[in-house]
């Protein structure tokens, strides 16, 4: 179709994105600031399949050749489907409910994907990032990234072994789900899904929706998202004894990101950069409480 309008989505912090209208239909394009082609068919995949297993999300749109890639300004791109719908700040606890259903029916489906592809942003990249870090931090900011990655390397070791393992999102914050109402329409960004512990995305999700703006815990919105998602993906006796530890991985894998992000900033069109200390407040606060996987119904 004919291009008819664009603009600037403001909220991404890797990509440069926009909304394209033309004269077929809505779209977003994705301009990948720091991927080659190597690694983007693999999230390609990924989203075509969860669309072919009825999960509602990004769906890439193919080229008139099959592919789903193309170059934009000299960097890989790709357009998918503009989704209904528009995400929410502060969620309630049915849209919370709406959200353990998707993720769990997400966690069974990718079970018959074939493709695999390491987290990029794991254990190796924060200590590497740490060093990379080493003149940006006081000493206490310091000591606790190290205490930290050690803890972490040490359950690698022990508590983690033998958790389920598949396709996560790994990175599905309230901006990147879209609901209508109290339903998902669509989840969106799939440009970290990596293989790792599905307890790890469960984890990534509790930091964000259970936690409002200021780091209060609001408990009855993870219990509505946890329950439904047991109710579809029973949770293992592994996962429970790992749930604190998982999610102290969590706070410290996006503080991490963040303080790089805050610390060196990229060069992109669109981009937006997040400040790093509620992770920080997050990863202390667990490492003295953490809160419950799953309460008693």
């Amino acid at each position: 179709g004919e291009l008819e309008d664009f603009r600037g989505i403001t909220t991404g912090i890797t990509n440069t994105n926009y909304f394209v209208d033309t004269s077929t239909g809505r779209w977003v394009l994705t301009l990948f600031e720091q991927m080659d082609n190597g690694s983007l068919p693999f999230f390609m995949q990924l989203m075509d399949h969860l669309a072919g297993h009825g999960v509602p999300g990004a769906h890439p749109v193919a080229r008139n050749d099959g592919g789903f890639l193309s170059r934009v300004q000299d960097r890989p791109a790709a357009l998918v489907y503009r989704l209904a719908g528009a995400s929410i700040e502060t969620p309630s606890s049915s849209q919370c409910a709406s959200l353990g259903g998707v993720v769990a029916e997400m966690h069974r489906a990718v079970r018959s994907f074939g493709e695999a592809q390491p987290n990029p942003r794991g254990l190796d990249w924060i200590a590497q990032a740490r060093d990379r870090l080493a003149e940006r931090l006081d000493t206490d900011t310091a000591a606790l990234l190290d205490d930290e990655i050690a803890f972490q390397r040490d359950n690698a070791r022990t508590r983690y072994r033998g958790l389920p393992e598949a396709v996560i999102h790994a990175d599905m914050f309230r901006d990147n789900v879209l609901f209508e109402d109290d339903r998902v329409s669509g989840v969106i960004d799939f440009y970290y899904a990596c293989h790792d512990y599905l307890l790890f995305d469960l984890a990534v999700i509790c930091n964000d929706w259970a936690f409002d703006d200021d780091g209060l815990y609001r408990n009855e919105h993870w219990q509505a998202f946890i329950h439904a998602y047991h109710r579809r993906r029973a949770l293992t006796d592994a996962e429970h004894g790992a749930w604190p530890a998982m999610l102290r991985a969590a706070a410290l894998r996006f503080w991490a990101s963040r303080l790089i992000d805050y610390h060196f900033p990229m060069d992109g069109d669109v981009t937006h950069i997040h400040d790093p200390s509620p992770f920080e407040r997050l990863l202390r606060a667990h490492r003295e409480a953490p809160p419950a996987l799953l309460d008693a119904p």
